[in-house]
């Protein structure tokens, strides 16, 4: 079988000495107007968004976005007919620069290496129907999913084979699908975020821990000191009875605690 990544690096050479041939429009427009689904849709997407984010940290080449234009087409700029996915990342690109959205043509070729989307009844058809076709046999993105926030057993993927043509992933035991460009699990969660209760979306690292949000790696870090400094003060106050109880002996074997303390040599 063809590496997955072998056959993204090649279509990302094709899809770059395109565009070098055909001068593509600069008059683009990034901002539709349109608003998610729900604000419980809003908060999936920011939630994916800060939790890669931080399962990332330790890299800086890697570009995520979520509700964004991405440019792929001339014909697509002409007509206006296709959206950004609600989630999407690229890997092994300059992440430090700023970006409206993205276009393919200014990323030498490179389109999302995963894209998540967040299904409603407006959309459902669309995103397991025409976009997916799109993000298969354009964009050949390796690792597509789709969820849908108000249903908690509605979490599918695929992913590329050797032939370009996406094949459903097999849940594991917990129902969580494994992401191979990422290195990730992606599940569900079921928990309160930004006040909404919910079962979300979420990433897992390889041995199944929960990618944790910022706000949650810091409040854990936190709870951390805290037992830490609880952990002091318990280890303080037992050597504190400790010693109590050693001068309570000592005054009954007739020993004055303080005069041996003064007087370290006293027999």
């Amino acid at each position: 079988m063809i590496p997955v990544e072998s056959i993204g690096q090649g279509i990302d050479r094709e899809a770059k000495l395109f565009f070098e041939k055909h001068k593509p429009p600069t008059d683009l427009i990034f901002d539709d107007g349109a608003e998610m689904e729900s604000n419980r849709h809003r908060i999936a997407m920011t939630v994916l968004i800060r939790s890669l984010e931080q399962g990332l940290a330790h890299r800086n080449d890697f570009f995520v976005g979520g509700n964004m234009f991405i440019y792929y087409s001339v014909k697509q700029v002409r007509n206006q007919d296709f959206r950004g996915p609600d989630f999407f990342a690229v890997l092994g690109v300059d992440g430090t620069t700023s970006r409206q959205g993205w276009v393919v043509w200014d990323e030498n070729g490179r389109y999302p290496d995963i894209i998540l989307e967040l299904l409603s009844p407006s959309t459902a058809s669309q995103d397991i129907g025409k976009k997916k076709d799109i993000y298969e046999q354009i964009f050949r993105t390796p690792d597509y999913f789709v969820f849908d926030p108000f249903d908690p057993n509605s979490l599918q993927g695929w992913r590329l084979d050797g032939n370009l043509r996406y094949q459903p992933l097999v849940p594991n035991e917990r129902g969580w699908l494994w992401c191979e460009t990422l290195g990730f699990w992606l599940g569900t969660w079921e928990g309160i975020v930004d006040r909404e209760p919910a079962v979300w979306v979420r990433f897992y690292d390889e041995s199944g821990n929960l990618i944790l949000l910022p706000e949650e790696a810091a409040q854990q870090q936190a709870e951390a000191a805290q037992q830490q400094a609880e952990a002091a003060q318990q280890q303080a106050e037992q050597e504190r009875q400790r010693a109590s109880r050693l001068e309570a002996r000592l005054r009954e074997l007739g020993e004055d605690p303080n005069d041996l303390t003064l007087n370290p040599n006293h027999s």
